[in-house]
């Protein structure tokens, strides 16, 4: 998977305010609806809380990678998010989440699901990946940067 295949420029966001994950995900669902044609962020909200009840997606470090699978989503879609602060995201370790990709995926694509959310989860294991994408400044840096570990990664 190559990660310039579902993640644009205009879905990567730089120091986002934290507020609590229910806002997060309000905020991040308006966000990708508004800039993917064909989805609403009602869709995308309600499957992202849905998942999250099932279980945390916070995967420790400071790392949430919320993910679901929406009936009118059409491609593999993601977002990445630094956040200004922490906020409680019922993550495996307790520690607070900053640093998020969020995937949005065709419901009848559970392989792909599953093979991208393996893919991410190696890339943000990386020490380097994750102090890099933290230390951005900008959305432009932001995408750049996570662009960059990807390829160097292949």
């Amino acid at each position: 998977m190559q990660l310039s295949s579902i993640l644009a420029p205009e879905r990567t966001l730089c120091n986002l305010p934290g507020v609590s994950k229910k806002r997060f995900l309000t905020t991040i669902s308006e966000h990708i609806a508004k800039t993917t044609p064909g989805m609403s962020a009602d869709a995308i909200y309600t499957a992202l809380l849905a998942r999250e009840q099932l279980g945390s997606t916070g995967i420790g470090n400071g790392i949430g990678i919320p993910h679901c699978r929406v009936a009118e989503c059409q491609r593999t879609t993601g977002a990445l998010i630094t956040l200004s602060e922490g906020i409680d995201f019922d993550a495996v370790d307790s520690q607070q989440v900053d640093l998020l990709f969020v995937l949005i995926v065709p419901v009848e694509e559970t392989a792909e699901h599953l093979k991208v959310l393996g893919a991410l989860a190696r890339l943000f294991h990386q020490d380097a990946f994750c102090h890099a994408l933290r230390a951005c400044k900008s959305n432009d840096e932001l995408y750049r940067t996570a662009i960059y570990f990807d390829e160097k990664s292949d």
